[in-house]
């Protein structure tokens, strides 16, 4: 389990920086609380979501969005793995 601080939502974001993606937070009528812009490689998050509720939206958009991690760098490969096998156990036990 990790703790949903803003050091972890920092780390997510690099992740995303090092995708060429930019990170925006802004207010929107978004029915999932964010919204992905493929073209321009645009992830918008609802400005008003706590840390948690920010970290949730990113790591839902890493799923839906095609990478190759082997690519990344080593930091970042240790993030995806730790938040990757805490969300796996959460998936088989929740």
């Amino acid at each position: 389990m990790f703790k949903y601080t803003k050091y972890l939502l920092d780390k997510i974001e690099d992740v995303f920086k090092e995708l060429e993606y930019t990170i925006r937070y802004e207010k929107g009528n978004f029915q999932s609380g964010y919204c992905i812009v493929d073209e321009h490689n645009i992830v918008v998050v609802n400005k008003f979501f706590d840390t948690e509720a920010r970290i949730n939206c990113l790591l839902e958009i890493l799923e839906k969005i095609q990478f190759d991690a082997t690519t990344m760098s080593e930091s970042n490969q240790k993030t995806l793995k730790k938040v990757q096998s805490v969300l796996t156990s959460q998936d088989i036990s929740g």
